[in-house]
């Protein structure tokens, strides 16, 4: 049954509340610590009354939980990944999710909430918890399903979890240091896909030497 114009102009309005909500407690965060940060604060930035703040996302811990949410969820696998059946398919799996993972992360919002993460270690522990157990998490279980894949197709030994902390070791370096330091900047687009494709090969070359190398090019 359609809605009423009343209940989609609420259903609207609840929305762009909500993502106003998530908006400016996401800025509170980065900016002023989760600690410091006041459910006034964030009410008063985003437009809204305490009593929307609490109804459409919840305490503040949730809103933290939600901000985080929002964007572990690019860190899935993408859409329409072959499954590795050879080497070739595997080195462009990883390749394709390397290269997904580097673009996600190191986009300046979410190098933020590391930081945030990082200072609030001592007072709001829970920031770096959340973070880990929702944001990292899909990271690495996106990565353990293309290991698991592997292993499954006689491409791979050792485990899926020892694995795929090795290949994320040879994608970062020291890049995701650097660029949490602020002393590095976030790579470009062709940066991203040539140090991805040279991270799969090399994991290829070093973990999957059951057959033949794929036809794979680390870039210069």
């Amino acid at each position: 049954m359609a809605l009423s114009g009343s209940k989609r102009r609420k259903g609207g309005g609840e929305v762009a509340v909500r993502e106003r909500i998530l908006e400016a407690a996401f800025t509170a965060f980065t900016q002023n610590g989760y600690a410091a940060t006041s459910t006034l604060e964030i009410a008063t930035q985003a437009r809204a009354s305490k009593r929307e703040l609490y109804s459409l996302v919840g305490n503040k811990q949730e809103m933290l939980v939600a901000c985080i949410r929002s964007r572990a969820g690019r860190l899935q696998l993408p859409a329409g990944l072959p499954a590795p059946r050879d080497r070739e398919t595997f080195a462009e799996a990883l390749s394709s999710f390397g290269a997904r993972l580097v673009h996600e992360i190191s986009d300046p919002m979410v190098i933020a909430i590391f930081r945030l993460a990082i200072a609030e270690a001592a007072r709001a522990p829970e920031v770096a918890l959340t973070l880990d157990t929702i944001g990292r998490e899909a990271a690495r279980s996106a990565l353990r399903r293309i290991m698991l894949l592997a292993t499954e197709a006689d491409l791979l030994d050792g485990t899926p979890t020892e694995r795929a902390e090795q290949f994320l070791g040879l994608l970062w370096g020291d890049l995701l240091i650097g660029l949490l330091l602020g002393v590095a900047e976030r790579p470009q687009p062709m940066e991203i896909t040539a140090r991805a494709r040279n991270a799969a090969s090399t994991f290829i070359q070093l973990y999957a030497g059951r057959t033949r190398l794929p036809a794979i090019t680390p870039d210069p």
